[in-house]
């Protein structure tokens, strides 16, 4: 078996092991996906990888395999963006990548959002159970996300409608109960003409993300630390990212100040309360219908720390779509998409659509 083999060319430690290259990167995981590998053997291969630490080139050739055996919608798409936020979802805020993409779908970009809902280990709040509650629903059909697209601008996508064998994985990752680097492979399923923007976790991630990026062949992306690892920047404080421009990578920091969202009074996103045991926040009806309840008022004009952080969002959006500039004139842009009506606008179309 090819996993008992790599296995032992990771090692038991640092000292008698390696890093696989991208080609054997590629048997392991090609191998995992095509489901001639044992639960055990693969749940001892994500828990090597993630003890040792994944390379780039690991990275690489993960998705390169996962992209291979995936339909990916929307290719050649003039100024799209993919939008990749953690799958496994939020378990203290709402998933605001939804009205960003919406406001930023009004405002000029194409955006095709990858997501998933009750992904463990966390089974947290995504933008699939804001969907829900907004009548539009995601698809799990790659041509049906890519119709979508086409006329509205905007469409939400399951990443395992797109790669049907990371189903096959749920249980694994229930059993391991962390983090692994398929929660990185899944957030890299998207085409390589489009534009990417990836949330990152904390760490010194965000230049290995980018550099995987730019060795898939994006001609843009953005990498952002955002509020639970995911694309949505704090209002609080500065949020790091790497922006990635052909073959330019530019350190930069979004600070809310810079557009005049900075205020010491108005609180964090809304936050809620751990979830209970045995459940994850998105199997909570309550939550999910808080979550969607907060993207309507954002969509309708309320003021407030969720509108602030989502044109936020959708000005990183539009930025690594090519459709703005700068950063200053995508919060202009999506301000006037969102005060104008657009963003509303763009959801009825979906909705007549589903």
């Amino acid at each position: 078996m090819i996993l008992r083999e790599l296995l032992r060319v990771l090692g038991t430690n640092r000292r008698d092991g390696r890093n696989l290259s991208e080609a054997e990167a590629y048997r392991a995981f090609a191998t995992i996906l095509d489901g001639v590998e044992s639960e055990v053997r693969v749940g001892a291969f994500l828990i090597a990888l993630r003890m040792k630490g994944v390379t780039v080139e690991e990275l690489v050739g993960f998705a390169r395999a996962a992209r291979d055996r995936a339909t990916l919608p929307c290719h050649g798409m003039e100024n799209l963006v993919a939008v990749c936020p953690p799958h496994e979802g939020y378990e203290r805020s709402i998933p605001l990548e939804v009205a960003a993409g919406l406001i930023a779908a009004a405002a000029g970009a194409r955006v095709l959002l990858v997501t998933d809902r009750c992904v463990p280990p966390r089974r947290g709040l995504t933008a699939a159970s804001v969907l829900e509650h907004l009548g539009c629903g995601l698809t799990w059909d790659p041509r049906e996300v890519e119709s979508w697209v086409a006329k509205t601008r905007f469409g939400a996508i399951a990443a395992t409608g797109m790669l049907p064998a990371m189903l096959a994985l749920r249980s694994i990752r229930d059993d391991i109960g962390v983090r692994t680097p398929l929660s990185t492979i899944e957030k890299l399923l998207a085409p390589s003409t489009a534009a990417i923007v990836l949330g990152a976790q904390a760490g010194p991630v965000l230049g290995t993300a980018v550099e995987v990026m730019q060795s898939l062949g994006h001609p843009a992306g953005m990498t952002i630390q955002g509020v639970e690892g995911g694309v949505v920047p704090t209002v609080k404080r500065r949020s790091r990212g790497i922006h990635l421009d052909g073959n330019h990578q530019v350190p930069m920091t979004i600070d809310p100040g810079d557009f005049g969202f900075s205020d010491s009074d108005d609180p964090e996103l809304p936050m809620f309360g751990p979830p209970e045991v045995g459940q994850g926040v998105a199997d909570n009806p309550q939550l999910v219908r808080a979550a969607g309840e907060a993207t309507l008022a954002v969509l309708a004009g309320q003021l407030g720390t969720p509108r602030n952080a989502a044109l936020m969002c959708a000005a990183i959006l539009l930025r690594t779509a090519g459709v703005s500039m700068t950063f200053a004139d995508g919060v202009d842009r999506a301000s006037a998409a969102l005060d104008s009506g657009g963003a509303s606008a763009v959801l009825e179309r979906l909705r007549s659509l589903v």
